[in-house]
């Protein structure tokens, strides 16, 4: 079920969604000051690209104050659009019984976007 959902999901949106991912992550790893969150992005392209096999988890050692405020940095600067398309996208899927697998990916996702400083994401 893996590869057949991480292949619909690619076919139907998820290969623009890591392109967009990309170049938003080169965009921003082109500044000094947006390295961090360029890292970050990419992060977020990784579980776009193939995020039925994916997941993700608290790194070992505890965030901290810088973790914290680079996430709401984050947060007031781009991840909140990022969450409101995850979660438009998500509800849409969800509404339709076969599409309830790939809204729980875009909640997956959207639940990343949200606080991505101090998460590690792991393969299945």
């Amino acid at each position: 079920m893996s590869f057949l959902g991480n292949l619909i999901w690619m076919v139907c949106g998820g290969l623009i969604a890591f392109l967009g991912y990309i170049i938003g992550g080169i965009a921003l790893c082109i500044t000094i000051v947006g390295i961090p969150f360029g890292i970050q992005v990419f992060k977020l392209a990784e579980v776009a690209l193939w995020p039925f096999n994916k997941s993700y988890e608290l790194k070992d050692w505890a965030p901290g104050c810088l973790s914290t405020i680079m996430n709401l940095i984050w947060l007031i600067v781009a991840g909140w659009w990022i969450v409101l398309t995850h979660l438009v996208f998500g509800l849409l899927l969800a509404i339709t019984i076969l599409g309830i697998p790939w809204a729980k990916q875009h909640f997956k996702l959207m639940s990343l976007a949200i606080t991505p400083f101090g998460m590690r994401v792991t393969t299945k």
